[in-house]
């Protein structure tokens, strides 16, 4: 495997071929050849690292990982609307640590299924907000722009927008959308074009395509 980011550091983008498994077996010769670097866990260097983690943090402290994101996360936040314990929180999740995204924020129910995040959430910032009243006065207060994204009346095309580089990207309830609150409260209302039959996408995907536009529009790749 390969990784490309310019010459300085960790790609957006890590190339997998064949049909071998995901990481690596134990550390090639023993603790004798052991790298002496904190950053390594003693019992990864032993046992092997099959975690879900791109080559460069293979045998990696989690903590040390955590370290070297918050160094250069992304400063678009994620949020999400929890009334009746979402499924697509998990998969936001993954794709907001695939983003680097500096946090994803759960609004509503403070539980989720962790399922679909695939162990990312030990590597994603994840923060609980009981309404929307309260993550609306945190981002102005950390001077966040909330962008709601919604299939909705007077909604405009994401396609076509620029998206602030500092902001929140808020999403419904898989289902019925975002709250009257959450609509009111964002600067903008953002849409996400449709051809077929169907009246929505699934949360998770829109949260997919919305982060995306911010990667094309912000990130250097």
């Amino acid at each position: 495997m390969t990784e490309h980011h310019g010459d300085d550091g960790p790609g957006p983008t890590e190339w997998r071929t064949g049909p071998e498994p995901v990481g690596v077996g134990p550390w090639p010769g023993g603790p004798d050849a052991w790298p002496d670097d904190p950053r390594y866990d003693p019992e990864l260097l032993a046992g092997g690292d099959r975690r879900n983690v791109v080559d460069r943090y293979r045998y990696w402290r989690r903590e040390a990982v955590v370290a070297d994101l918050d160094a250069r996360r992304h400063p678009f936040h994620v949020a999400i609307e929890n009334l009746h314990h979402d499924a697509n929180i998990g998969t936001i999740v993954r794709t907001a640590n695939a983003f680097a995204a500096a946090a994803v924020h759960v609004v509503g129910r403070r539980r989720w299924n962790r399922r679909g995040a695939m162990v990312t959430d030990r590597y994603q910032h994840v923060h609980h907000h009981p309404d929307v009243a309260t993550l609306l006065a945190w981002a102005r207060a950390e001077d966040l722009a909330v962008v709601a994204v919604d299939n909705g009346p007077g909604a405009a095309p994401l396609e076509t927008a620029v998206l602030p580089r500092r902001c929140v990207l808020l999403f419904g309830q898989e289902g019925v959308g975002l709250t009257p609150q959450a609509v009111a409260g964002a600067e903008r209302v953002l849409s996400i074009a449709q051809f077929g039959s169907t009246r929505s996408i699934n949360a998770g995907v829109a949260a997919g395509i919305a982060m995306h536009a911010w990667i094309r529009a912000h990130a250097r790749v």
